[in-house]
């Protein structure tokens, strides 16, 4: 399969589930069991195409890092168990380290509640020529807390006191806010040279049970798991909504988002695969061409390297 080839095959698996104007979003438009068609039997050729897309990545990576004038910046968001890590671990496999840095977001330190909540993730933007990863972000502020309100006691923001009367209106303004702030935050990165992708895996309630009862099961995988993710289940309505507050306020033509399937986890991939190769291919990257003096220069090193050899 050629590069081009590819690039045809794999629109017709990012388009579906890209959001650009999030207005009329409705989680439920996504099924999390969705495969545009492909089963059991087209799962060793997903793969291969899979395969295919994390050269195609890797060559367009290098030719990101030659052009040295984008910045890309993935963010990953999702439940626990959707299959964050496998997707990143997966799809940039092929990608040379030096080129990449993947940074994961947990809960905010005493010295990040002593900032602004974009400032922890502003640290850690890549630099142009770099693809940056995002497991979890800013975005927590719009899910996370936004289930868990009283978290907002230790940001000490102005005007916000959870436990008042009038704490609804308030906190409803509050998420208002931080959606304007996100919107503008991106609109500035990209404005700046950060191309931004935002996958949220879409994983059902299913599912992730049976994906918390095999991390219980196999002694391999006792380590991922936490009584804390039991517990969050109990809010998964209150996290859907979230999700799809966040998608309907947040997408974007400049950054949109990407509600991937995540029941299956090789399709999962290939679309998150589909989707990076497909943006990162429309820039038109290329590895810089040297100027007439420039060339001039590499035949005279040409030369003198060959002399230095015949003198040896």
């Amino acid at each position: 399969m050629t590069d081009k080839e590819f690039l045809k095959q794999s629109k017709k698996y990012a388009e579906p589930f890209c959001i650009t104007n999030g207005g009329k979003f409705k989680l439920k438009q996504i099924d999390p069991e969705e495969t545009l068609g492909l089963d059991t039997e087209d799962k060793a050729e997903a793969k291969e195409m899979l395969e295919r897309g994390v050269e195609l990545l890797s060559k367009l990576q290098d030719e990101l890092y030659a052009h040295d004038r984008w910045a890309i910046l993935l963010i990953f968001q999702a439940m626990d168990a959707a299959g964050k890590d496998g997707a990143i671990k997966h799809v940039l496999s092929g990608v040379n380290p030096q080129g990449c840095e993947v940074t994961s977001f947990k809960a905010p330190s005493a010295e990040e509640l002593d900032h602004d909540y974009l400032w922890r993730c502003a640290k850690r933007l890549p630099e142009r020529g770099r693809i940056g990863v995002f497991n979890r972000s800013y975005y927590e502020e719009t899910l996370v807390v936004r289930v868990h309100p009283e978290y907002l006691e230790s940001q000490r923001l102005p005007d916000v006191q959870t436990k008042k009367p009038s704490k609804q209106a308030k906190q409803k303004d509050l998420w208002k806010q931080r959606f304007e702030n996100i919107n503008n935050f991106e609109r500035y990165l990209t404005n700046n040279g950060t191309v931004i992708l935002k996958f949220f895996l879409h994983v059902s309630k299913e599912e992730q049970q049976k994906r918390f009862l095999a991390r219980i099961d196999d002694p391999a995988k006792n380590w991922k798991f936490s009584m804390k993710d039991v517990k969050e289940r109990e809010h998964w309505e209150e996290y859907m909504h979230a999700y799809e507050q966040t998608v309907r306020q947040t997408a974007t033509d400049y950054a949109p988002w990407y509600v991937v399937p995540a029941d299956t986890k090789w399709f999962t991939r290939l679309v998150v695969a589909s989707a990076i190769v497909q943006r990162l291919s429309a820039l038109d990257l290329s590895y810089p061409k040297l100027s007439q003096v420039e060339l001039a220069e590499l035949k005279t090193a040409r030369q003198a390297l060959l002399d230095s050899t015949r003198i040896n």
